[in-house]
């Protein structure tokens, strides 16, 4: 039987009592339909699961109370740093949405010269916050109690990256997955927008370490490669 999970930004404990936030009560009340004394599934990104039942659970108000606490153990072992042009529309939010499910670490929306989205102000703050709930939702369905980090969108100068080894798609590199070698579990890998990296993007990237890697002969979408990059790294190194 499949168990709904429900994110809430809340501190969360074994025999404490919590008030649910707005868009937990709509989605354990109004979509659910759940009623006092049904049980549920919340996390908070700690890592854990946490079983509840509810109080109370109304149109605009709700309460939990928290049983007990589970340990998930589906993270991966590697801890991969998703670079992403930033693409369009639906593609971006695909692209977050996959690369979660896939056991992504962190994901760092980027601005490049070729990229087709330029977003600064409130409307880059009203993205950033829509990216983080699309992986949220993920981290849902996919059964992570871990939420990645999503960045905010940030030049290719200003990426927060601590990964040793960083990495771009490139069909011509002389390394491949069985040539790599990986001398720490953490890794960035980085993918261009929709028109590609341009060649200052590239001299940026290398400036910060980005070397090639050559996953296959042909050139991949955006909302394909980072994804096929991932699936593959987890198959060599993490959890596949």
């Amino acid at each position: 039987m499949r168990v709904t999970r429900t994110f809430v930004d809340l501190p969360l404990q074994a025999g404490v009592s919590v008030q649910l936030p707005d868009d937990a009560i709509a989605h354990l009340g109004r979509v659910l339909r759940l009623r006092p004394g049904d049980t549920c599934v919340l996390f908070n990104g700690d890592g854990n699961d946490y079983t509840a039942t509810l109080a109370e659970i109304g149109k605009k108000a709700g309460t939990a109370v928290i049983e007990s606490a589970q340990v998930r153990t589906n993270e991966s072992p590697l801890r991969i740093t998703l670079i992403q042009g930033i693409a369009r529309g639906d593609k971006m939010d695909w692209i977050l949405q996959k690369a979660t499910e896939l056991g992504v670490a962190q994901i760092v929306p980027v601005h490049s010269q070729r990229g087709e989205v330029k977003l600064d102000g409130e409307r880059a703050r009203k993205r950033h916050e829509h990216w983080r709930q699309v992986v949220i939702s993920a981290c849902e369905q996919s059964g992570r109690a871990t939420v990645p980090t999503v960045a905010p969108p940030c030049d290719l100068i200003s990426m927060p990256i601590d990964a040793p080894l960083r990495l771009l798609l490139e069909p011509t590199a002389g390394t491949d997955l069985r040539t790599l070698k990986l001398q720490d579990a953490a890794v960035a890998i980085a993918i261009g927008p929709e028109g590609g990296w341009s060649e200052r993007d590239l001299s940026q990237l290398e400036a910060a370490g980005f070397s090639g890697l050559r996953l296959g002969p042909r050139i991949l979408r955006t909302e394909t490669a980072g994804i096929a990059a991932i699936a593959a790294l987890q198959a060599h190194f993490g959890d596949f």
